[in-house]
């Protein structure tokens, strides 16, 4: 829903400072000194502004660029842990009016089979998907004011929340990726104990925006990118933004990318809790031969350590847009959060509700098809602490209390055991006999690293209790 009086002020995105900063980094990367005062800065984990990131961006030296990748993994680690942290998305409808041209979904795609799901086969899902192991799901959803209105997707977030299996679990957080609205739609969506509220920028570009989004109400650029400022003032304490990359150049969308954090920070006091990195894949209806600014594998990496080392207090998400291999080294470079054992089409956990005989309902199409249990084997065998953690959002740890904590590094006290109590959960409960022995390896390890003798022991207590078949334990 538009509304015309509230904000929309997107000047924060100047088109002329982002080719500026692009020039003068050219000049700068080539000093070799200059590119480690730099990396000296980002060190002490209180970010880079844009224009100090750009420089990051152009370097071409391969030892700079080394330092650079060490330096991500570095920050990561200093206030994330090994953890990653999982979760699968949930699509309720795939209606939409835009005519967004690098979507499966948009409104031109005759091919695509057009749904939405039932409460009981909302319900459906969410039993395919706690199967799975999950406790946290990103809900999406097409633009359709008709037929996927408010008010339906707030009755899927209550009849989610509401359903248990007969083990007793249930999703414990719902995150919402849906289409930019006002203040009092974020109020209602706020009211119904939404997570982390998601809308990708898609590009930054204005010309590239306008050609990308020839209709609908998501070819307004300025109702759109001012979107997650209006959600801060409808109370959402956490939101989530991110590049479609392969639009645009991903140097100049980096760049805008890290001017929107430093906007919501100055405007709203908070910067994004989570920068989603998505790149352009396939999908049904759409022709990839007009995208000439897919970025690279090596150029992807690059803007992740950049993204990392510039804003270290914010989640970064992958999805299973990328492949197993591409994801390993991801993670290197600071990506926290993982999909895992996703499907991106509607009624897809169950084939029958996705009506496998009629087209594809799929958004995108996925390069990384592997089961949780097998992603979760993968995290552990290379040195990774799986985590289904939701404890922050239900202790209040959100907004500006979560980022005093991730800034100062003291998150780390409160995700470390949460994350290890998680994983117990999945492993008493959905793992293979083989990620059975490997994740208890896993914690043992793990548990002795707490720092804090205190919590250290009611880590080993809690994870007694949930052997005895306790659940839901957290710090």
């Amino acid at each position: 829903m538009y509304s015309k009086t509230e904000f929309q002020d997107s000047s924060f995105i100047d088109d002329a400072e982002i080719l500026s900063s692009l020039e003068e980094a050219k000049r700068l990367a080539k000093d070799a000194g200059a590119v480690r005062a730099l990396l000296d800065k980002a060190r002490e984990c209180r970010g880079l502004t844009h224009r100090e990131a750009a420089v990051l961006l152009e370097i071409t030296d391969p030892q700079l660029e080394y330092e650079l990748y060490s330096l991500a993994k570095e920050i990561k680690e200093r206030i994330y842990g090994r953890r990653i942290v999982l979760f699968a998305p949930l699509y309720v409808s795939n209606y939409c009016v835009n005519g967004c041209v690098y979507c499966g979904f948009h409104a031109g795609n005759s091919c695509m089979f057009r749904k939405k799901l039932t409460m009981e086969e909302i319900d459906r899902e969410t039993e395919a998907i706690l199967a799975l192991g999950h406790k946290r799901i990103a809900m999406e959803a097409g633009e359709d004011p008709v037929n996927c209105p408010l008010d339906y997707i707030l009755d899927c977030i209550h009849r989610v929340y509401a359903y248990r299996n007969d083990r007793g679990d249930s999703i414990r957080r719902i995150n919402v990726n849906i289409a930019a609205t006002t203040v009092e739609e974020y109020r209602r969506l706020k009211a119904a104990q939404i997570g982390t509220f998601i809308l990708f920028q898609e590009t930054f570009h204005r010309p590239t925006y306008a050609k990308m989004h020839p209709k609908g109400p998501k070819s307004n650029y300025d109702w759109h990118t001012t979107a997650l400022h209006r959600a801060q003032e409808g109370g959402i304490d956490d939101v989530g933004t991110g590049v479609l990359y392969g639009l645009y150049d991903y140097k100049y969308e980096t760049v805008a990318q890290l001017m929107l954090a430093e906007s919501l920070e100055k405007i709203c006091g908070v910067g994004p809790h989570t920068i989603s990195v998505p790149r352009l894949r396939e999908a049904e209806g759409v022709d990839m031969r007009q995208f000439p600014h897919i970025p690279t594998d090596e150029q992807f990496l690059r803007l992740i350590a950049v993204i990392r080392v510039a804003t270290p207090y914010t989640g970064m998400i992958i999805s299973t847009r990328e492949t197993p291999e591409t994801r390993k080294k991801e993670l290197d470079l600071g990506i926290s959060q993982v999909s895992a054992g996703s499907c991106t089409g509607i009624g897809g956990y169950h084939k029958e509700i996705g009506q496998p005989d009629t087209p594809d309902t799929a958004q995108f199409k996925v390069s990384d098809n592997r089961t949780p249990d097998e992603v979760l084997t993968w995290l552990c065998e290379d040195g990774y602490v799986p985590s289904y953690c939701t404890a922050c959002y239900r202790q209040g740890r959100t907004g500006d209390r979560f980022m005093s904590l991730a800034k100062s590094g003291q998150i780390h006290n409160y995700c470390q055991p949460n994350a290890l109590l998680t994983f117990k959960e999945y492993l008493i409960g959905y793992a293979s006999d083989h990620l059975k022995e490997v994740g208890e390896k896993v914690i043992d390890k793990e548990v002795e690293r707490i720092p804090n003798d205190k919590i250290k022991a009611l880590t080993r207590e809690r994870l007694g209790r949930l052997e005895a078949g306790a659940s839901d334990l957290y710090f």
